[in-house]
């Protein structure tokens, strides 16, 4: 993370993730319900397909990803569902590398689509994602908020790393150079919405008001769903 990042984000306490560990123990974060919040959706984290004109893709293995490249288009998870008959995400899954099984025989050639990076959005679904969550907090970019990195993708397997800072800066911690994930869980501090990815997920768990979810299911340029799926 550089300097100016750093600065922004300072490290905070360790326990500023007991919440989180409430949570988790109700299954509020990875499971289906969302407790002590009103609704849940997942931010499905973007993937592309290659155009007629297309070059080789600016990302590699690594978790952090861009936008491809000239020549990329956005493909969007219900289109490719559509295309070769697959629900969105499968009853009883949750968004990973098993969703889409019958893409191989559609035809799809394995350089034709660049599958969505685990443990971390796409940087535009991820920028979008916080001007969102700006709009719907009380007090937008000022909003003071937690962010979490769980010990798997901080590289240290005794802790984990917490930072605090404001949210109108935390599209900043995309480019952090230690972690090339985006942070496990980020929360306003007023408790208001969490947000939750697991580091092998190709999707954001987010759970807060009702008002937040819904936009998040209606925005043009993410891709959110309510799970289970159910049609």
């Amino acid at each position: 993370m550089s300097d100016d990042i750093l600065a922004l984000w300072p490290l905070a306490l360790a326990s500023e993730t007991d919440w989180l560990a409430e949570l988790a123990q109700n299954d509020g974060l990875t499971g289906y319900e969302a407790p002590a919040l009103p609704d849940a959706a997942w931010v499905l984290s973007g993937m592309y397909q290659r155009g007629v004109a297309a070059g080789d893709s600016v990302n590699d293995s690594q978790s952090r990803n861009e936008h491809p490249g000239p020549g990329w288009e956005r493909l969007r998870w219900a289109e490719l569902a559509a295309r070769i008959g697959d629900p969105v995400v499968p009853q009883g899954l949750y968004p990973c590398h098993r969703c889409f099984p019958s893409w191989k025989r559609a035809g799809l050639g394995p350089d034709s689509v660049e599958w969505p990076a685990e443990g971390s959005l796409d940087r535009p679904t991820w920028d979008q994602l916080i001007r969102l969550l700006t709009a719907h907090s009380p007090q937008g970019p000022n909003t003071p908020c937690l962010a979490y990195y769980n010990p798997i993708v901080t590289r240290d397997f005794e802790k984990g790393q917490v930072r605090s800072g404001r949210l109108g800066d935390a599209q900043g911690l995309f480019d952090n150079p230690d972690i090339l994930c985006i942070p496990s869980n980020l929360w306003a501090v007023d408790r208001s919405w969490v947000v939750f990815t697991d580091y092998d997920l190709w999707g954001t768990k987010v759970c807060g008001p009702r008002a937040l979810v819904e936009a998040l299911l209606a925005d043009p340029e993410i891709e959110a769903i309510r799970l289970p799926w159910t049609s």
